[in-house]
């Protein structure tokens, strides 16, 4: 049994912090390649390293006086240190640092250097051997990350080897320039190192105890989500839930390995799992419920619309003509709408609307502005019948007016356009339809 487990910012921000991850990693010798964050934020007040190395770096690239930053940072990292009693000495790393700031080695060293830093301390408190990520993932030199150059050199590499710290967010291009992913960098870490250890599980170690149903800033202490699939989690990440980035998923997907979100400050706490399929029967009919703001959509009406063949396809020639992208377009007989990002539209609102008329010469264009779509996700709307009838009554009772609903093939999620200022109310009242 392998796991690979990753430790974000909040994780790591502290020497009592690190005393946690310690605990938890020994109390599984299943837990063998750790993947850290740099330290994160201790209170509401404080900066991340991260944000710290920004600044620092900007002031180096600005040619201002920078060492009073870069002071602020090793004192961050020095009070790690002596919080835990080690031995060693970052000294070496910092003045190496200060040198490359110095020569303008780029944002994305400065910014990897937080991940670096807190792996060299991270594998010297557990004992375990240190691999710089920059060794180990590679990307292109367009930028995209070289799966296979990784997959090759790093899965060799750890099949020699029984415990390792390797520092998420980062990689290098083939001359050795420092390449930071763009986003969830470690997560993105963790799933590779995963793949590449033909790990049984990938442990995704945060401040929070898994995923919600929905957004607790909405709904008042929602529950937790026990288990969910990979389809799901994208349905509801690309709706707005902050779940997982795609990216940090896809190498886990591709090989099979369960993903188990968990708590550094609960780890008695089953998390959620994040999993390819599953048998098990889902707590409730809905799995999750995500939702954005911010949409307008641009009504079209022509008679005999269903009948003009191209007609759909013109429509969005005109958007796709004006750099547009379109979230949904539900239609009927003698109608259609196209939703899309407000602040995209109305920058070339009217270019848009006037080649929908010379494309489509339709009968009249109305637009929506201040729409919200609702994502209503879960694998066991399938199998449960009228679960479009219980949204629709749920947001009756709350009154709330419904402008759009599509139901993809799959039945695995409704979409519900509303109005801005409904949004939250319709959260609720669907939350409340399903979730006791």
């Amino acid at each position: 049994m392998i796991k690979v487990v990753k430790f974000g910012g909040s994780s790591l921000a502290s020497a009592e912090q690190f005393m946690k991850v310690k605990d938890i990693i020994k109390a599984d010798p299943d837990r063998r390649f750790v993947v850290p964050s740099a330290p994160g934020k201790r209170n509401s007040a404080d900066t991340k390293v991260t944000d710290m190395l920004y600044h620092c770096y900007a002031l180096a690239e600005e040619g201002h006086d920078f060492d009073d930053a870069l002071a602020q940072i090793k004192d961050r990292y020095q009070g790690i240190i002596d919080g835990l009693s080690l031995t060693v000495s970052l000294d070496s790393e910092f003045a190496t640092i200060r040198e490359n700031f110095a020569k303008h080695a780029g944002k994305d060293y400065a910014a990897s250097r937080g991940e670096y830093l807190n792996g060299i301390l991270l594998a010297n408190y557990l004992g375990f051997e240190f691999l710089d990520a920059a060794q180990y993932i590679f990307f292109h030199e367009d930028g995209t990350f070289d799966d296979v150059t990784t997959h090759k050199k790093l899965s060799k590499k750890l099949a020699s080897m029984t415990h390792a710290v390797i520092p998420g967010f980062y990689g290098s291009y083939a001359d050795g320039r420092v390449k930071t992913f763009s986003r969830g960098g470690s997560d993105i870490t963790g799933s590779i190192v995963a793949r590449a250890a033909a790990a049984n599980l990938y442990e995704n170690w945060t401040d929070v105890s898994g995923f919600l149903v929905t957004d607790p800033r909405i709904v008042r202490d929602p529950k937790g989500i026990e288990t969910i699939t990979y389809r799901e989690l994208r349905e509801l990440s690309y709706m707005g839930a902050g779940v997982l980035h795609e990216d940090a998923i896809f190498p886990v997907r591709s090989a099979g390995i369960p993903i188990n979100i968990k708590n550094t400050n609960a780890p008695e706490d089953a998390g959620t799992f994040i999993v390819e399929n599953t048998s098990r029967k889902p707590a409730y009919t809905i799995t999750g419920i995500a939702g954005k703001k911010g949409f307008t959509a641009i009504n079209i009406e022509k008679d005999m619309m269903n009948a003009e063949i191209g007609f759909g396809r013109k429509v969005l020639q005109a958007f796709e003509d004006n750099g547009i992208s379109f979230e949904h377009m539900p239609s009927g007989i003698d109608t259609l709408s196209v939703f899309v990002h407000q602040s995209e539209f109305e920058e070339k609102e009217q270019a848009i609307l006037a080649e929908i008329h010379k494309l489509c010469n339709p009968d009249s264009i109305e637009i929506s502005t201040d729409l919200a779509l609702i994502a209503v996700v879960g694998r066991g709307m399938k199998s449960n019948h009228g679960t479009a009838a219980r949204i629709f009554r749920a947001l009756d009772n709350a009154g709330v007016n419904i402008r759009m609903i599509d139901q993809g093939s799959s039945e695995l999620n409704i979409i519900i356009g509303v109005a801005g200022a409904d949004f939250e109310s319709a959260i609720n009242a669907i939350y409340h339809a399903f979730v006791q």
